[in-house]
């Protein structure tokens, strides 16, 4: 079939258009390469098409006319909690207005579904652990807002247009690709760090918890949502969550080295702790994480190290 990737350059994007391509689909990537969001050119396969085009701009419209996906994969975000946090207007700006634009742009194109990269940051803090898709959500961050945001518009394009619709709400994504000097992603914040034999920066008191999920994993819940989770939201993570300071530790083991550490205070946004329960993701997008912490740390490091020797 043929799938429109918006964000397709960046981190996440660029493993699920690699995913839809081993299946066979056809692919066209759209993206703005802003500095901010970690996309690159470099990150598209040979023989995509790629169109260079923000997701506000009105010719979106046209690009998707005239390509007339069946299904629509919108990663195109800004993604930082902290930029988001800083500007709560150019966060709406992109995640709220920009998705409205595709949105619209996909009903015109005669578009079947979407797929939409939501953030299990619209939990924010929560009352128990783990986090299911019962659970209220009450974010703390604009970014964790404006992913809620448009969860709801989802559910009225699905109402009032027909387009059909999965949202996957993530934990935190992490390996190959990921922007090691962006403000987002602790694993490749601190993997840059360590390669460059840096002292690591380690908010709060370092035991917040995360639940990391492979960023191969998170391509392979895209692929099964191409056919699967009908009108529906899941969290997409493993069920385990790790301190940053364990993340520290790991990275250590796995380097052998053991960079100094500055500690700040808390950032705004930051929620405690999170871990996340993909037993309905399992169920009905038949969709388990395969990749243990340790494994994918590994493969992220073997990528940066690749990088740093090219």
């Amino acid at each position: 079939m043929r799938i429109v990737v918006t964000g397709g350059a960046g981190f996440i994007g660029s493993h699920i258009v690699d995913g839809f391509l081993a299946e066979g689909h056809d692919v066209v990537v759209i993206d703005s390469l802003w500095s901010h969001g970690g996309g690159r050119r470099e990150n598209i396969p040979d023989g995509v098409s790629f169109v260079h085009m923000d997701i506000r701009d009105d010719g979106i419209v046209r690009i998707l006319s005239e390509i007339k996906p069946e299904i629509v994969c919108h990663h195109a975000a800004q993604h930082s909690v902290a930029i988001g946090t800083r500007d709560p207007k150019l966060d709406a700006n992109v995640n709220v207005i920009g998705m409205l634009n595709v949105l619209e742009a996909a009903v015109k194109a005669g578009t079947r579904k979407v797929i939409f990269a939501s953030s299990a940051a619209t939990y924010g803090d929560v009352d128990r652990m783990p986090v299911d898709e019962n659970a209220p959500q009450r974010p703390v961050s604009p970014y964790g807002i404006t992913k809620m945001v448009t969860e709801h518009y989802l559910r009225f394009f699905a109402s009032e247009h027909g387009l059909d619709y999965t949202a996957l709400r993530y934990g935190n994504v992490y390996g190959p690709r990921q922007d090691p000097n962006g403000e987002a992603g602790v694993i490749a914040i601190f993997l840059g760090k360590f390669l460059q034999q840096q002292g690591v920066r380690i908010d709060w008191d370092g035991e917040q918890t995360r639940d990391y999920v492979y960023v191969g994993d998170v391509a392979e819940a895209n692929v099964q949502a191409l056919e699967r989770g009908s009108g529906n939201c899941y969290v997409i993570g493993t069920n385990q969550k790790t301190s940053v300071n364990q993340i520290y530790h790991e990275l250590t083991a796995v380097l052998g080295i053991a960079p100094p550490i500055e500690h700040t205070p808390k950032r705004p946004g930051d929620v405690r702790d999170a871990q996340f329960d993909p037993a309905l993701a399992a169920k009905e997008l038949l969709w388990t994480p395969r990749t243990t912490l340790r494994e994918g740390m590994e493969k992220t490091v073997a990528y940066f190290r690749n990088r740093v020797a090219a």
